[in-house]
């Protein structure tokens, strides 16, 4: 894993757009969650300021996911927060053509939950090529449980825009 830390952002970008996605059921704990080398000089400023947001001091620590059904599930993000972990940022996650590849990703999908994710509609995809570069080992812990609420009669349907409303 060490090595991975001194590749290019672009020795990454080919690595990941052989990968393929992880299916649903793979997918089920808290992965430990690392940050990559970024893809410029303005992305490598930004990432850690808006990964470890200062809005919400703590330590980024994992993502976490179970699967809810065939077409996909739940998952939240942790953070040590003053000397405790706490859960953030909840998602749904599905398996769905990637915004950048067209190729099959695992997503997730920030905007059905409130919260400054969802404000923002927050999508990553993992194994597939996104703007902020991190790396998912494990799962290292159980999935701790559910955080948030849907919002009312969202669905996540078809390849998502940039940015839906």
């Amino acid at each position: 894993m060490h090595d991975i830390m001194r590749w290019s952002a672009e020795e990454l970008l080919t690595l990941v757009q052989t990968l393929e996605a992880p299916g649903l059921e793979e997918m089920h704990g808290e992965f430990a969650v690392l940050l990559l080398r970024q893809l410029n000089s303005m992305a490598a400023l930004a990432a850690p300021v808006i990964v470890y947001n200062a809005l919400y001091p703590g330590m980024w620590l994992a993502k976490a996911f179970r699967p809810v059904g065939a077409e996909g599930g739940r998952g939240y993000n942790s953070f040590r927060h003053f000397g405790r972990v706490v859960q953030r940022f909840p998602m749904l996650t599905r398996i769905a053509l990637s915004r950048y590849d067209g190729c099959p990703a695992f997503q997730l999908v920030y905007r059905a939950f409130r919260s400054y994710c969802g404000f923002i509609h927050m999508v990553d995809e993992v194994q597939r090529r996104v703007p902020r570069p991190f790396l998912l080992a494990g799962p290292v812990a159980p999935y701790r449980g559910d955080i948030g609420t849907e919002r009312a009669g969202f669905r996540v349907e078809g390849k998502l825009p940039a940015r839906q409303r």
